[in-house]
């Protein structure tokens, strides 16, 4: 009976030291896992970051556009009086031409012997109307003296006024003879610059048939493409560079914007006035307007990251958590990079950005003395070494 409650004491003791155990190994899964949550929840890097403050500086700004060179104003040149034959064409494509040189002259042999006819005719109408006017005058001293009816003096002034008129109509057909002799020469309306030809020698011209197209003043200009988020910044008289592929670069100005936006591509219309140059109308070319300076948020191009083909950067949090924010970059020069969609005064990752990812919790570097605090530092380390060693030598 005492061996049997022996037994039953040391069973109970080894129950109770079991349980004693197992509470124990629980309590130390508890404190695995808590730990466990808590490096998740601190996230999974650790590292050692430096940021800067972004900031807002007046830059300059610059909108880029693209399009069409063309003429500033082509003028076209036709014939005026048709039916005639070219004679002689005195230009050709490419040549720049004064205001009244001649271009063509045609055959105007018919033109100059109807002039003769026109001038024979006038002085026959100013003959008769100087034999009707004296006629006139003998008709009225004879009435006067009563030698003459009313009647026939009537007759007299009807006929000076007819011989008047046809003096004014021999006039009148003369002077459209000189003009379309004058016109049997197709002269430059314009100065400017002949780019393109439509009429040979031997060539029977029609009126109004287009046998010259001329730039005026050989002016161009680029119809510069600019999207409706940029067209408010672009002013006419804002200096551009203009420059093709082919050609290279030239200078420009912006002389006019267009006032209307297209609805299918949103893009409307810049015409920059070019200055100097190769372009020629018809060819592709890019321009780069200087727009003024404009507040931009600005950050140190090396914070500027790419994730999955959008720019951003690595904001942190008052926790010190770095979370990818995108923004539109828009310009950017080796230190420097403007941007938006980020606000001013944001703390951003500069060093260590390229290893962070979203939510991870960083370490912020303490900010690096200025270069000539540390110069200083230097040499107040350095007189107090040598001090030392002075006073070491004395001993």
């Amino acid at each position: 009976m005492a061996n049997i409650k022996r037994n039953l004491r040391a069973g109970a003791a080894v129950v109770l030291v079991g349980l004693t155990l197992a509470a124990c190994g629980g309590e130390g899964d508890a404190k695995k896992a808590e730990a466990k949550a808590g490096e998740k929840a601190g996230g999974a890097s650790t590292q050692t970051v430096s940021i800067v403050v972004a900031s807002l500086q007046n830059l300059p700004r610059t909108v880029t556009a693209s399009g069409t060179v063309s003429a500033w104003e082509e003028v076209p040149v036709g014939a005026e009086t048709g039916g005639l034959t070219a004679t002689g064409v005195y230009v050709d494509e490419g040549t720049y031409v004064r205001q009244g040189q001649p271009l063509v002259q045609m055959n105007d042999a018919l033109l100059r012997a109807q002039l003769r006819q026109q001038q024979a005719a006038v002085e026959t109408a100013q003959a008769n109307a100087a034999r009707d006017q004296a006629a006139l005058g003998r008709a009225q001293e004879l009435k006067e003296r009563g030698f003459l009816s009313q009647a026939s003096l009537d007759t007299a002034l009807a006929n000076q006024r007819a011989s008047s008129a046809n003096v004014a109509a021999a006039q009148a057909s003369l002077s459209e003879t000189r003009t379309r002799l004058s016109q049997a020469t197709i002269k430059a309306p314009v100065s400017g610059l002949v780019i393109s030809r439509n009429v040979t020698r031997g060539q029977i011209i029609s009126p109004g048939t287009e046998l010259f197209r001329i730039v005026r003043d050989g002016r161009l200009e680029l119809d510069a493409q600019v999207p409706e988020t940029d067209l408010a910044l672009v002013r006419a008289g804002q200096s551009a560079v203009i420059s093709s592929d082919q050609i290279g670069e030239t200078t420009g100005r912006v002389r006019i914007v267009t006032p209307e936006v297209n609805a299918e591509n949103r893009l409307g219309v810049a015409r920059i006035a070019l200055v100097g140059g190769g372009f020629r109308p018809g060819m592709f070319a890019r321009a780069r307007i200087q727009v003024g300076d404009q507040p931009a948020v600005t950050v140190p191009t090396a914070a500027v990251l790419y994730r999955e083909n959008r720019a951003g950067v690595f904001m942190l949090g008052t926790d010190n958590r770095a979370h990818f924010q995108p923004v539109t970059v828009l310009s950017r020069t080796t230190d420097s990079t403007a941007v938006s969609g980020l606000a001013a005064g944001s703390r951003v990752v500069v060093a260590g950005a390229g290893f962070l990812g979203e939510g991870d919790r960083v370490t912020v570097a303490p900010a690096a003395r200025p270069v000539g605090e540390r110069a200083s530092a230097a040499r107040a380390a350095a007189v107090n070494a040598a001090a030392a060693r002075t006073a070491q030598a004395k001993k």
